[in-house]
């Protein structure tokens, strides 16, 4: 089994960080607040986000497994009429490269088992949630380059530390793209931005001669890892231009705390050496007291790999075609990804077609007549009515974007 040394782990960090947000100098139009994503196993926050105001905020901090690095923060912003959206979904990442380390099982990794170009996983994106890829977007000039400038940054702080053990650091590129993609929401057109920013690292590791008579060399390793941070924002079509202008503004920024960051290089490099020492009653307790949040973060992995696997067996070109014929009445995966992130179900009122946003922990949801105070049980014959006050009405079940 190879571990991932600690300076690999401390350069995807940074990238990670880094990766997170990126926003320009357009000031925005509408007032607008910080929001936090909190690590509850280190009790701060982790991330912050700039949000519109008047607009709704919910968020979790995720990890995708060994495929990608550090947890990443999931969100949903949503417009006070629910038809506008901004969304961060969980990282992605994919490795491919040759040797032993490359055959190591990782996981939360997508199917990819090759260089992919940023605007290319995005049409792969476009494909999977079945929306209408319309066209590459340009990414704003000062977008570009302070992302450059960032890993630059991030560049410099490692390579002391490779030059201190005369190691070559890793190679890291980063590439940034947008597209414009389209779907309807009952009678509203909608257009959404997919975004991401992609990096990628290089690693070499040395093979090194059999030291005894009859055994085999071991050969050494070359190993690219790539993550992928994706941001979809959707409006109303003729809301779109102002809706993007916001979301692209400074106040929008989106940044991991170096506090944090500082805390969880920390608390990882204690746990690596525990786990090399294997003498870890402390992490076992600790292993176990996060073993919900795994099994958890494990299914929304799956969930993820399962409709990336059934578009790379499709084909790309064929899946985009067949997502702009279906974009109409089939957009869910995006929104099921982050309901399923933030352990919540989406369901609808019968009666009103109102959609409301609660906990996933039960099977069944009653709402009041006033459409904000819910009843949730998990037994079926539950029923409210008669034994709370007010006028009750059970929900229906339906994808996060409120489909059937």
């Amino acid at each position: 089994m190879f571990m991932l040394p600690a300076k690999r782990r401390l350069v995807a960090t940074l990238l990670a960080l880094l990766l997170f947000g990126y926003g320009s100098q357009t000031p925005a139009a509408e007032a607008t607040r910080k929001e936090f994503i909190r690590d509850p196993s280190l009790n701060m926050n982790a991330y912050e986000v700039g949000v519109p105001s008047n607009w709704h905020f919910q968020s979790t901090l995720f990890q995708n497994g060994t495929c990608v690095a550090v947890p990443y923060g999931v969100y949903r912003a949503t417009s006070p009429d629910g038809l506008t959206f901004a969304e961060r979904m969980p990282a992605f990442g994919w490795f491919w490269g040759t040797g032993p380390a490359a055959a190591a099982k990782r996981d939360g990794c997508l199917p990819i088992k090759e260089a992919m170009s940023a605007q290319d996983f995005l049409k792969f994106m476009a494909a999977t949630l079945k929306v209408e890829y319309v066209a590459d977007e340009p990414v704003p000039a000062d977008i570009a380059a302070k992302a450059q400038k960032e890993l630059s940054d991030a560049q410099a702080v490692y390579a002391p530390k490779y030059a201190a053990m005369h190691a070559q650091p890793p190679k890291s590129t980063r590439q940034l793209a947008r597209a414009i993609v389209r779907y309807k929401n009952g009678s509203f057109v909608m257009k959404g931005q997919l975004s991401t920013v992609v990096d990628c690292t290089q690693m070499q590791y040395a093979g090194f001669k059999a030291i005894a008579k009859g055994m085999a060399d071991f050969p050494g390793s070359t190993v690219t890892q790539c993550t992928a941070a994706v941001r979809y924002v959707s409006a109303p079509e003729s809301q779109y231009p102002s809706v993007i202008k916001l979301w692209d503004s400074r106040e929008m920024q989106e940044r991991g705390l170096p506090d944090w960051s500082q805390a969880w290089i920390a608390r990882n490099n204690r746990q690596t050496a525990v786990t090399l020492q294997q003498m870890s009653a402390a992490a076992a307790a600790q292993r176990q007291a996060s073993a919900q949040q795994f099994n958890h973060d494990q299914a929304v992995r799956q969930h993820m790999h399962e409709e990336f696997l059934a578009t790379m067996q499709r084909g790309t070109d064929m899946s985009m075609n067949r997502a702009a014929q279906v974009a109409n009445s089939n957009h869910t995966i995006a929104s099921d990804w982050v309901d399923y992130s933030l352990d919540q179900q989406t369901v609808r009122d019968p009666n009103t077609g109102q959609v409301s946003k609660v906990s996933s922990s039960s099977s069944y949801t009653w709402i009041d007549a006033s459409g904000k105070t819910s009843f949730q049980t998990n037994d079926v014959n539950a029923n409210p009515n008669g034994a709370l006050q007010g006028s009750w009405t059970r929900q229906t079940v339906v994808h996060g974007d409120g489909s059937n």
